[in-house]
């Protein structure tokens, strides 16, 4: 019997085979698992795939020509995740366990994260800090990043620093961002999470801002060359609750953090908001520059959006982008440069 020509595809380029702006998924088997991927939040919203020939099922759906999609297949009968055999592509982000991944002709990931010759790179330090009972644990887990300048500069404060690093190349990206002059230099300061605790530590926190306050920024005015706070504005960056908890840290703390980075910020949910949205609502217009972004193919989408419109109305300065992308740590990889251009230009 002849193999089913997408099937031939799949097998020759790697699944899911593209035509234009349609993706079309392949499973070959008796019987079909469910489609989970970014797009349909995974298992709140798992795809049937539908008879393509004998034994071969499939699903298509259209995506951005620049898209980037995560995605996996979950037995019905066992609950249990399942790769995919025609997708060698295979990525454990942090966020959603290990899945399969893609890029749409257009899309890629950016060149950034590359180390490129004859440039100069900063310096990445570890170092083990006391908590002062701010969060949890007696110790925690600061990176410092210096860039390759030995004048002050402002420092950055990144919440889940130790993913932005590993995942992101954060790092790679500022140096190379540096030597291009496409940013001015500055200092990184990337804080582990608190694991089972980041949820309540990121949920809008003045602990965990003391924690930032006290004992994070005088680890790096100690180990790094730095502008005093309350000179030029530090920054804060963060993502998914670590996007909304650095927009609290610049409405709290506007005196030293006046440029807020939020990717994927989880703002508004179903029947509940953040603080922060309420002060954003009613709170003095604090002097912060914020500059948000966020994947088309999220579940906070809206929320974002929302959040922007919100921020627009009450005249903050801010700048919004959305990427053809989930939420994870590749697409806010591929995208973070946008804000790191836009604040530190």
């Amino acid at each position: 019997m002849p193999t089913h020509p997408l099937l031939a595809l799949a097998r020759t380029i790697g699944n899911p085979v593209i035509g234009g702006d349609t993706v079309t998924f392949l499973w070959q088997g008796k019987f079909a698992p469910r489609l989970m991927d970014d797009l349909h939040n995974w298992e709140e919203k798992t795809q049937t795939m539908q008879p393509a020939g004998t034994d071969l099922w499939s699903y298509s759906m259209p995506l951005a020509a620049d898209a980037y999609l995560e995605y996996t297949f979950l037995d019905t009968k066992t609950g249990e995740r399942i790769p995919d055999p025609l997708n060698p592509n295979r990525i454990w982000n942090g966020i959603n366990g290990y899945n399969n991944y893609f890029y749409m002709p257009r899309g890629g990931p950016t060149p950034l994260i590359l180390p490129a010759k004859g440039v100069a790179r900063g310096t990445v330090t570890r170092h083990q800090i006391p908590t002062k009972e701010y969060v949890v644990g007696a110790k925690r887990t600061v990176f410092l990043y210096q860039p390759p300048f030995r004048a002050p500069v402002p420092l950055v404060v990144v919440y889940d620093g130790p993913d932005y690093l590993k995942r992101a190349k954060l790092n790679i990206i500022v140096d190379n961002m540096i030597a291009e002059k496409r940013v001015r230099p500055f200092a990184m300061a990337l804080v582990q999470n608190g694991g089972p605790a980041r949820s309540l530590e990121y949920s809008c926190s003045d602990s965990t801002l003391g924690f930032v306050f006290d004992c994070v920024i005088p680890l790096a005015q100690e180990h790094l060359i730095l502008t005093p706070p309350g000179g030029e504005p530090y920054g804060v960056l963060g993502a998914s609750l670590g996007g909304s908890m650095a927009l609290y840290s610049g409405m709290r703390l506007p005196q030293v953090f006046g440029k807020v980075m939020s990717q994927s910020g989880a703002f508004i949910l179903p029947e509940h908001e953040f603080v922060v949205v309420d002060l954003v609502r009613n709170a003095p217009l604090p002097e912060i520059d914020i500059w948000m972004d966020t994947g088309r193919y999220e579940w906070l989408l809206d929320g974002n959006r929302e959040m922007y419109a919100l921020l627009k109305e009450k005249e903050y300065k801010v700048k919004y982008h959305e990427f053809s992308g989930g939420h994870n740590y590749t697409s806010w990889r591929d995208d973070v440069w946008r804000g790191l251009e836009t604040l530190f230009r």
